[in-house]
């Protein structure tokens, strides 16, 4: 058994502010020299690269559907070995999604620390609160958060509001020149925030003066041994794209590939004219629709990723790079924009929400969980492959293969099923 301090930072809906107190509060424990470990539930690749930029350290996925609890259990094990602090954001509002962030919170004896927006709000607080933690079966919600203030009175009213289970965590006010930017898939991509610790250090600093500021409880977390996995991807090199259009990675994913054997060589479709010598490709989702004018130029690495299908060698193409391997990407403007074209058919960017959910996809290699979430929507000649369906709502992902060419708007996690991702790439 090992112990360590831990928060599950939760909300009553997405758009309260979990992503920025969990950056923050990292940031502020990481400056007194705390070792930080966050986590993120649910499929997520935008959040977590801020988290991993401000607790120097690479934030995993942990969702009792998505990744499953034996996983959770000894990823956060592992954490609470070497960490201080492990910090879990939770997805969407508390109850939302099935497993929700409370049962994973009541499963994994996590303490949740609740944020709510409260501008709209005064006396409400405290009935929103409650609500919270006494809904259903209730979740374990030790504190609450009043965000977006707009003075210390408005707080004070929040404060008296509470009922008598739940602290006061303290508020902070609403910050515009704290705010993260986002678009259309959420946050923006770490990397493109040039003053990324610069806002976070403002709300670290407003933190700093909470009753959020203090380590939380220790939580027990049974010390469990990683998974090994038979080295079936041995001796084989897998080319993996990494770039501001292709950075949607679980580094799970890249550490499953790593326990199966195989060496990993990072290339840039945008930036590099030839593949890694590989036995194999993956192209991970991101935003091709953002940088399709660079794609559409780079045609030597297009004839190197055709020579690779060519010759029988896998590719796995995930969202973003799937559309990337479409003959034709269509922006928000209407442009065309050509593509690598490894497969027949045409992607259209839209403002309307296309796909989102948990899907499974029964491949012949074997059942890989994931996720979809996208605004672009696909017209393929091609007959599905198989369909990916979704675990909790009607509908799912087609899945096409060209070859070895496998792609689909899925996001797979392939600690769900490592032999079938070695099968896939080996």
């Amino acid at each position: 058994m090992v112990s360590c301090p831990a928060w599950l930072v939760a909300a009553p809906a997405s758009g309260h502010g979990k992503t920025t107190i969990v950056a923050a509060l990292a940031r502020l424990h990481t400056r007194l020299g705390r070792r930080v470990r966050v986590f993120k539930c649910g499929p997520d690749f935008l959040d977590p690269q801020i988290h991993a930029l401000v607790s120097g350290a690479p934030c995993e996925n942990i969702d009792l559907a998505l990744c499953g609890e034996d996983d959770a259990r000894w990823r956060l094990a592992r954490a609470a070995e070497q960490a201080d602090l492990i910090l879990v954001e939770g997805v969407m509002g508390l109850y939302d999604s099935q497993p929700s962030g409370a049962e994973l919170a009541t499963r994994l004896g996590l303490p949740i620390l609740l944020v709510i927006d409260a501008s709209a709000m005064a006396g409400s607080f405290g009935a929103v609160v409650w609500g919270m933690k006494h809904y259903r079966a209730g979740a374990p919600i030790a504190l609450a958060l009043a965000n977006h203030v707009a003075t210390p009175f408005h707080a004070e009213l929040c404060q008296q509001s509470l009922p008598e289970d739940v602290a006061w965590a303290g508020s902070l006010p609403r910050d515009g020149a704290a705010a993260l930017p986002e678009r259309h898939l959420g946050l923006n991509p770490a990397a493109e925030i040039t003053d990324l610790v610069t806002r976070l250090d403002r709300l670290a600093d407003a933190l700093a003066q909470t009753p959020a500021a203090k380590l939380p409880p220790a939580v027990d977390f049974a010390a469990r041994p990683a998974p090994t996995f038979p080295p079936l991807l041995a001796g084989k090199t897998i080319a993996v794209a990494r770039d501001a259009a292709f950075c949607f990675i679980y580094p799970a994913n890249l550490e499953c590939l790593a326990a199966l054997g195989a060496r990993i060589e990072f290339f840039s479709p945008l930036a590099d004219t030839l593949l890694p010598v590989c036995d194999a490709v993956w192209l991970p989702g991101g935003y091709p629709e953002l940088h399709a004018d660079v794609i559409a130029a780079n045609g030597a690495m297009r004839s190197a990723l055709q020579a690779h299908v060519a010759a029988g060698k896998p590719l796995v193409a995930e969202c973003g790079g799937m559309m990337a391997c479409c003959e034709t990407l269509y922006d928000l403007d209407g442009r065309a924009h050509s593509m690598f074209a490894l497969m027949p058919g045409v992607t259209r960017m839209q403002k309307r929400l296309a796909g989102l959910g948990l899907i499974a996809a029964a491949l012949p290699e074997g059942r890989l969980t994931g996720h979809t979430f996208h605004y672009s929507t696909l017209e393929c000649p091609l007959a599905p492959f198989l369909q990916a369906e979704k675990l909790a709502a009607p509908g799912g992902e087609a899945i096409y293969r060209v070859g070895r060419l496998t792609a689909s708007y899925a996001h797979f996690y392939f600690p769900s099923n490592p032999a079938a991702v070695a099968r896939l790439f080996g």
